[in-house]
């Protein structure tokens, strides 16, 4: 089986997931704390080299406090979760930003953790246009071009992966993604199912990767 390298993930449909259950929108975000964990075990098992969580966006912080509170805290306890396992981590975002959350600050250098292992990437409070604020005149040479981007440590995703249904990318490392293949599970996050992660394996051994060329 042809395992990608780096596999990014956007777990959305917390909310939804919350409204379906009877709670308020907030409460979904915890729902999603355990299949975090569960995810990030499977693509080890697999051989995935590198795995890249979507936290939220500077886009989120414009949704009512409660629920600003509630996906932050989420991003910290998944992080911790994370920091449990023999991984290679990195948090990405704007952390100069009073969004951040400053428990979250340590791992803002790549850290290897229990012996190191697999390379993580969370994005924290992250946009698009913050990762690619510090491009000066980089001329058509993509190494340059990456070099100068704040995820520079982050790399070419070969395999993303939305839950919820949703078919966007929403600013999910737009140049790292370029070449991407999109794969989008319908169910919503909170409800993961290892199938899911097998069926997008799948579905990638299908796939033509000429990279355009």
């Amino acid at each position: 089986m042809r395992i990608p390298k780096h596999i990014g993930i956007i777990p959305d449909g917390n909310r939804r997931w919350a409204k379906r259950a009877g709670l308020e929108k907030k409460d979904g975000y915890a729902h999603g704390l355990t299949p975090g964990l569960e995810l990030l075990r499977l693509a080890k098992t697999a051989g995935v080299q590198e795995i890249t969580y979507y936290g939220f966006t500077t886009d989120n912080c414009g949704r009512p406090p409660e629920q600003v509170r509630a996906f932050s805290q989420a991003c910290v306890d998944a992080v911790k979760l994370i920091a449990g396992e023999g991984v290679s981590l990195l948090v990405v975002g704007d952390r100069d930003a009073p969004a951040f959350p400053r428990e979250l600050l340590p791992y803002t250098t790549r850290t290897d953790l229990n012996g190191g292992g697999i390379r993580v990437n969370f994005l924290v409070n992250y946009g698009w246009e913050w990762d690619l604020a510090q491009l000066s005149a980089p001329g058509t040479r993509r190494d340059k071009i990456c070099g100068q981007l704040r995820s520079h440590d982050i790399s070419r995703v070969e395999l993303l992966i939305r839950w919820g249904g949703m078919r966007r990318l929403s600013g999910f490392l737009p140049v790292q993604s370029v070449y991407a293949d999109f794969y989008v599970v319908d169910r919503l996050w909170p409800d993961f199912q290892p199938e899911d992660f097998y069926q997008a394996l799948a579905w990638y051994q299908k796939q033509d990767v000429t990279l355009g060329g």
